[in-house]
């Protein structure tokens, strides 16, 4: 299998409208997906693949280009195998329990109807059960960024569908971390919506009281549009709930737990603690408050999802297939539901009461913090670890991602800068049901930080579309000070200003730290040629205020137009060319935060 290839296609929801409003057709793009598809040649990523000249045709078919009624016109997507689109066949991963859908996905319907084109249907953890992506009948497929680890599962198929540049985005499922360890492994993002968000109906359970469709996709801000089209209320599923369509929140002052070091686990990882520590120690630059606390709670939850009711749930939603055709299951999988043989009723409901207790436990952390940040995976491990040792991996795999369904949280898995080896680094997100706008938002604040390219060598992703301005405010860029939890944060949110989050300039400016005492300032300057894209924090100030506000903006900066890396343009701080002479241009940092954070000694 060739790993490293040529570039792919550029499949970011963006650039493909961009492509189609300067007049590309969608055939074009399928050609494309197609030869990417060939190129990779990992043979474990589809169960089945449309023929290619129905998807063109579905293509040329689909109504006028327009990005506002069809917000996914023209973008390629790939569904996991436990999720029926009509045409192709839902095996689970499971030849024998292979059945023809009538119809689409619930899920899948909306996709379609926003504009987006099925490609084909993904290779996973036969019936969703296991974190390791390696419990398929089918050929495994590798992992997008190192073929030696495992692709993670139980979204194999799709998280490397999205990290190999096949698609814009994948649906996988999520029951005990299916569409974020995935993420994690394949340097790629996962949305792990809140329960009920996405309807189930068309999907294969694997525990129907906990699963949901997941979203993976290169950037936050795909799987943040694929997930505004997918939500929705769907009375046919008695599990779907009527919550609020999803919005970002883009509060500007967040309180988030961590692990403390007495209850991380990273198994012996050193490298791993590293990256983590590293990674909340940026999200601290960004002015978050972070509080350590004491995980074990959670983990208790954990033990309970592969214990009691939630094993027997598992059989049930693959009962008859174990009743007549046992032998057709992966070994693994039969072994973990036939553990239900041994459980009575009187198992659940004890199984039921100690969850409640449980949840009663970790209410008052849940309440006191915005979220709580962890590590997606405490390790990494090979495809050869596995074949020594199915089961204890997969289960390591599991300590972070476990416990979030049985306590109804939501999730979302986003990449951050590498370890000191080269591997993925990734948080993931965790907030009350509801508040997948929470973490969207700072998500994409993480993403714009760690600038890393996603997958395997993809474009760095684009901007997450920030919340609008009302008409009576004005949007100012704060490049420096002014930004969130740094000194003159205050000047802002004392006039009632709003942050819109973060974003980048584009390529036309250079950064400098410029001399002089008091608190420290950097100045922003346009330049002709040799410029960079510059990280800087979006702010809705009320109008009426801006005049007070620029009247104490001292010599030489000013407030002037800056261009986003988008070509839209907003009011910011600038400073004027003779001020930086003979001061330290910082640049090459890519934004004040940055800068300041080098300023930080390492531990020894």
């Amino acid at each position: 299998m060739n790993v490293m290839t040529h570039q792919a296609p550029d499949l970011r929801i963006g650039a493909l409208h961009d492509l189609y409003a300067a007049g590309t057709t969608p055939d074009t793009v399928i050609a494309a997906v197609y030869a990417r598809i060939a190129e990779v040649g990992d043979p474990g990523i589809f169960i089945a693949l449309r023929d290619r000249a129905e998807v063109v045709a579905e293509a040329m078919a689909l109504p006028p280009f327009d990005p506002e009624a069809y917000p996914l016109w023209g973008v390629p997507f790939a569904v996991k195998d436990n999720i029926d689109v009509e045409g192709l066949p839902t095996t689970a991963a499971c030849p024998a329990f292979a059945y023809e859908p009538a119809e689409d996905a619930f899920v899948v319907a909306r996709l379609r109807a926003a504009g987006a084109l099925v490609i084909g249907k993904t290779n996973l953890d036969q019936f969703a059960t296991g974190l390791v992506g390696m419990r398929s009948p089918y050929a495994v497929p590798f992992n997008a960024v190192d073929p030696e680890i495992v692709p993670g599962g139980s979204s194999s198929g799709s998280a490397v569908a999205v990290a190999q540049g096949i698609v814009s985005f994948a649906l996988g499922t999520d029951t005990a971390g299916s569409g974020r360890v995935p993420a994690a492994l394949n340097n790629i993002v996962g949305f792990k919506p809140s329960l009920g968000l996405l309807s189930a109906t068309g999907m294969v359970p694997a525990c129907r009281t906990l699963d949901t469709i997941s979203i993976f996709s290169a950037g936050v801000a795909d799987g943040w549009r694929a997930l505004q089209v997918a939500a929705g209320y769907d009375a046919a599923d008695a599990y779907s709930r009527d919550l609020p369509a999803p919005a970002l929140d883009t509060r500007e002052t967040l309180t988030v737990a961590i692990p403390d070091a007495a209850s991380a686990k990273f198994f012996d990882d050193t490298l791993q603690a590293e990256a983590f520590a590293a990674a909340t120690a940026r999200l601290m630059d960004m002015g978050v408050t972070v509080e350590e606390i004491d995980l074990t709670p959670f983990y208790d939850v954990a033990q309970m999802l592969y214990s009691g009711a939630w094993v027997a749930e598992r059989k049930a939603a693959m009962e008859d297939i174990m009743a007549v055709e046992p032998d057709v299951v992966h070994p693994v999988t039969r072994a973990i539901v036939s553990a239900a043989d041994r459980l009575t009723a009187v198992d659940a409901f004890r199984g039921f009461y100690r969850l409640a207790d449980l949840r009663r436990a970790v209410q008052p952390v849940l309440e006191r913090y915005d979220m709580l940040i962890v590590p997606t995976v405490p390790t990494f491990y090979t495809r050869a670890d596995l074949e020594a040792d199915p089961v204890e991996p997969n289960s390591r795999f599991g300590t972070y991602t476990n416990f979030v369904n049985l306590l109804d949280m939501c999730g979302l898995a986003v990449p951050t800068r590498p370890r000191s080896d080269g591997r993925p680094g990734s948080l993931t997100l965790l907030a009350a049901s509801g508040r997948d706008g929470l973490l969207a938002a700072l998500a994409a604040r993480i993403e714009t930080d760690a600038a890393v390219t996603p997958g395997n060598g993809l474009a760095i992703p684009m901007p997450l579309p920030l919340p609008t301005c009302a008409r009576n405010e004005t949007v100012i860029a704060a490049v420096g000070a002014h930004m969130s939890g740094l000194p003159l944060n205050g000047e802002l949110t004392r006039l009632g200003a709003r942050c819109l989050g973060p974003a980048r300039t584009s390529a036309d400016y250079r950064l400098f730290q410029l001399p002089g005492r008091g608190v420290p300032k950097p100045g922003l300057l346009w330049v002709n040629r040799g410029g960079k894209a510059i990280e800087i924090e979006l702010w809705a100030v009320p109008t009426a205020a801006v005049g007070a506000f620029m009247a104490g903006i001292p010599s030489p900066l000013s407030i002037g137009t800056l261009t986003l890396e988008d070509e839209q343009t907003c009011k910011g701080f600038l400073v004027e060319a003779a001020a930086v002479e003979g001061a330290e241009d910082i640049t090459a940092f890519g934004g004040w935060r940055a800068f300041l954070h080098s300023l930080t000694p390492t531990p020894a």
